[in-house]
């Protein structure tokens, strides 16, 4: 695969790596998840559960200090799913949503987010890494 110098980029706002757990709400449940990465328009995270391309999906997660410029702030995202990547050889969903909203949470709206086995993100990705 070559990759051509004078391709543009695509997208406008910065990208952050950061690897944090999430909810995931949709069709009236609610699913653990991870997120490889995050802009101020988007994300891309991994979930267990199949979310079909168009699906609205709502994502509650911790915004970390190095995004927020401030300290960690527990957030509520609504947005739609752009892409979405069937799991293959025991990888999970992978998930590109566009963000629609953000709202900032109260500590009385704050949920737990369930523990989930982070896929690596450097070396064999079909292999979960266990914390």
């Amino acid at each position: 695969m070559s990759t051509d110098p004078n391709r543009l980029e695509r997208r406008a706002a910065q990208r952050f790596e950061v690897h944090l757990p999430l909810a995931v709400h949709f069709e009236g449940r609610t699913v653990p998840g991870f997120i490889q990465d995050l802009s101020g328009r988007g994300i891309f995270f991994y979930t267990e559960a199949p979310i079909p391309k168009g699906a609205i999906v709502e994502l509650t997660f911790t915004m970390p200090s190095e995004i927020s410029l401030g300290e960690n702030m527990p957030v509520r995202c609504r947005g739609r799913v752009l892409r979405a990547a069937s799991p293959q050889g025991g990888q999970r969903n992978g998930i590109a949503a566009q963000l629609d909203s953000y709202e900032y949470l109260s500590a009385s709206e704050r949920e737990p987010v369930s523990q989930f086995v982070r896929v690596s993100s450097a070396g064999d990705s079909t292999r979960p890494v266990h914390h």
